[in-house]
């Protein structure tokens, strides 16, 4: 069984009531790349991404953004 990093996107706008666009717009993070993090399609995680997706998120926990998921291999 392996893991993977699960960036947890939709949750946290959801609580913020913020859409994809707005995120990308004050994160200055790509809409496109955001979507990627967002449906677990992107395979990197650059953590300049995740320090300006808290930043507009207003988190300074990085616990409340990334977890960890179990996959079966």
């Amino acid at each position: 069984m392996n893991r993977i990093v699960v960036v947890k996107i939709k949750e946290l706008r959801t609580e913020k009531s913020m859409t994809l666009r707005k995120l990308a717009r004050l994160s200055d993070v790509r809409h496109a790349t955001l979507s990627e993090l967002a449906n677990q399609k992107r395979i990197n995680v650059h953590f300049h991404h995740l320090a300006r997706i808290a930043d507009a998120l207003d988190i300074d926990d990085m616990n409340q953004i990334i977890t960890f998921k179990k996959v079966e291999d």
